[in-house]
């Protein structure tokens, strides 16, 4: 009866292999799109940052124009005045060109074609049934597979880092920008009060 038993062990412990590779398949696809997840919300958020860089520059730009007829009037000879409102301006326009850049899209066409990217979806891959053969065959092999989602991951990746370095810029210039206001509005009081 041992016998048995003992033969019968290596056989019982294959569907539960099985399930296991199974298992480590579904977490590594879990892993992969969480991973693409995290670095599409990464994407948003720079552009939500450089949206609020942008409603800043609305509120200020509009409290500025609506006071720039009293300023000239009172600092007319001023010149030191002025080229400080000339780089202000100059770090403020640059600032809004980094913000308006991060909205561009950014496509990233030099890499193999791929059937997680909607461009080469949609002139890559033929047909329509011919796209959807494709992406069986490649979801049912999981070197493909992974393979397509890393490529994926790299590439959107590659996007999000561009984005974040124009929020970055945009940030810098910004805080140069208001520091130069600031020493122009120190500036103005001084030339006013004295």
């Amino acid at each position: 009866m041992e016998e048995s038993e003992s033969k019968q062990s290596p056989l019982q412990h294959i569907p539960q292999v099985l399930t296991q590779k199974n298992k480590h398949t579904d977490d590594l696809i879990d892993h992969y799109w969480g991973s693409i997840s995290y670095i599409s919300s990464l994407i948003k958020a720079s552009e939500l940052k450089a949206g609020l860089i942008l409603s800043f520059y609305g509120i200020l730009l509009n409290f500025i124009f609506q006071s720039i007829g009293i300023i000239i009037s009172e600092v007319s000879n001023a010149n030191f005045f002025y080229v400080l409102i000339g780089l202000w301006f100059l770090f403020t326009a640059t600032s809004i060109f980094y913000c308006v850049r991060c909205f561009i899209p950014r496509i990233e066409g030099n890499y193999d074609k791929n059937i997680f990217f909607f461009g080469d979806v949609i002139t890559k891959f033929g047909t329509i049934k011919e796209f959807a053969k494709t992406f069986y065959r490649i979801s049912v092999d999981e070197d493909q597979l992974f393979e397509q989602l890393g490529e994926q991951i790299y590439i959107i990746s590659k996007i999000a880092a561009w984005k974040f370095r124009n929020v970055k810029r945009a940030i810098w210039f910004l805080a140069l920008g208001l520091s130069i206001l600031l020493i122009s509005t120190v500036y103005y009081f001084v030339l006013t009060l004295f």
